[in-house]
C-alpha cells in the first residue's frame, strides 16, 4: 500500500495523531476512535494493522496491555515527496500572511 493510501484515511490520520502526542495503549485508541468515528474495536483494529503493517506505528506489549507508538519514518519520506511541491505554495502563503498582517494592522489604525 502507497503512504498516501494510508494517510488516506481519516481514521488512520486521526489515530497517527493521538500518536504523535504520546504513546497509546490499543484500548485508549479504541476508545477515542469509537467516540470520534463511531466505529467498533474489530474496525480500529484493522486500521491499526494497516498503520503497522505498513511503518507508521510500532506496538509493544506492556503486559496484556499493547502500546503503540508512531513511527516517523515514512511520514518523512512523504515530507520528502512533498517538497517539491512546496515551493508552489509556500509563496501564496507568505503573500497571505503578508494580507492578513496588513488588513489588522489597517483595522487597528482605523480604530485608533
Amino acid at each position: 500500500m502507497h503512504a498516501l493510501d494510508v494517510l488516506g484515511d481519516p481514521v488512520r490520520r486521526r489515530i497517527l495523531e493521538l500518536l504523535a502526542g504520546s504513546e497509546h495503549s490499543s484500548g485508549e485508541i479504541v476508545k477515542v476512535i469509537h467516540v470520534e468515528f463511531g466505529i467498533t474495536q474489530a474496525a480500529v483494529s484493522q486500521h491499526l494493522r494497516v498503520l503497522r503493517d505498513n511503518g507508521f506505528a510500532r506496538v509493544r506489549p506492556e503486559g496484556a496491555k499493547r502500546i503503540y507508538a508512531v513511527e516517523m519514518a515514512p511520514l518523512r519520506e512523504i515530507d520528502q515527496w512533498l517538497e517539491r511541491f512546496r515551493g508552489q505554495w509556500e509563496p501564496k502563503l507568505d503573500a497571505l500572511a503578508t494580507e492578513v498582517a496588513r488588513g489588522k494592522r489597517n483595522r487597528q489604525l482605523a480604530k485608533g
